[in-house]
């Protein structure tokens, strides 16, 4: 078996068993190119059948030599793994070449956050008197409320919005469901903009009818379009940060941490598949750290006597 077929039996395995996005799914299908391409030039006659372990060891240092930096390096070994799994599953190979292989060991990035000051000046921020102010402090209180991701905001649907229960059913990725909790300011807000301003969207096209919140058109908003709303009321607040819609969720799930949360609860809120993923938001600063260390700990709270 060539290359070129395993590899259509892989992107439509990814398709049809894994369902992933279109973008993923590219990715992993570029990756194990890279991979088919560099057997051909140093071992054109080797098939995926027959790959070793020293075969992926060489491929691996031809890409360290590329200059590349780890993070890339890490996202193509796991689309080759990915690729070698599949074969395994698929009973045309015995053992995994890249079972022992281990990607370059990255450092943890710890995602800017706001702080809950921050967040309420860049809410504060928007004026509601303009045309879209409500609709746009709707979706800002609804990120941070929520915890979501951008995506999953412009395609939140308003049968998808339990008001009487407080809570939200959104489509995460790989189309995984979940449902989230939506607090009182939050719902308050997309209240307003469901009763008084979205209505006055009057040609709303027929995709979009479901979809809470529109844009002027009467069509489902687009990422950039959401970057620009954020962007615009971050310097409205004054803020000077670098903030993405992201920042939100990244706030969300950190102030919630920081405030005794259970991380398995918060994971299931952000839609994280693994906790290893939600652990990042353990990180505490240590100002934080030292007040609260300050504030309870038993031999901070004595008072010794003054000796003279």
């Amino acid at each position: 078996m060539d290359w070129k077929t395993t590899i259509k039996g892989f992107q439509a395995y990814l398709m049809l068993e894994r369902g992933l996005s279109p973008n993923t799914l590219e990715a992993y299908i570029r990756d194990v190119q890279k991979l088919s391409q560099f057997m051909s030039r140093e071992f054109s006659d080797v098939s995926p059948l027959f790959v070793q372990f020293d075969h992926i060891e060489s491929f691996i240092h031809s890409i360290n030599k590329l200059g590349l930096g780890a993070r890339t390096q890490a996202r193509i070994l796991s689309g080759i793994k990915a690729f070698f799994k599949y074969m395994l599953l698929e009973d045309l190979i015995s053992d995994d070449p890249t079972e022992l292989m281990e990607g370059p060991k990255l450092e943890r990035k710890i995602p800017d956050t706001l702080s809950v000051d921050e967040v309420n000046a860049i809410l504060a921020s928007i004026d509601l008197t303009h045309i879209n102010g409500q609709r746009n402090r709707a979706m800002l209180e609804t990120l941070y409320a929520s915890g979501l991701r951008v995506s999953e905001l412009i395609n939140l649907r308003i049968s998808n919005y339990f008001k009487n229960e407080g809570f939200l059913k959104v489509i995460g990725k790989n189309n995984k469901e979940r449902i989230v909790p939506i607090g009182e300011e939050a719902m308050r807000h997309v209240n307003l903009y469901l009763e008084y301003y979205r209505p006055h969207n009057s040609e709303v096209i027929e995709e979009a009818q479901d979809i809470l919140f529109l844009n002027r058109r009467g069509n489902k908003l687009s990422r950039v379009m959401v970057f620009n709303i954020v962007k615009q009321a971050v310097q409205a607040a004054g803020i000077d940060k670098s903030v993405s819609p992201h920042t939100f969720r990244h706030s969300f799930a950190t102030h919630l941490v920081e405030g005794g949360a259970d991380l398995r609860a918060v994971q299931d809120m952000l839609g994280h598949e693994s906790i290893t993923t939600t652990e990042i938001y353990t990180h505490l600063d240590t100002e934080y750290l030292r007040k609260t260390i300050l504030s309870y700990h038993p031999r901070n709270k004595m008072r010794p006597s003054v000796v003279y």
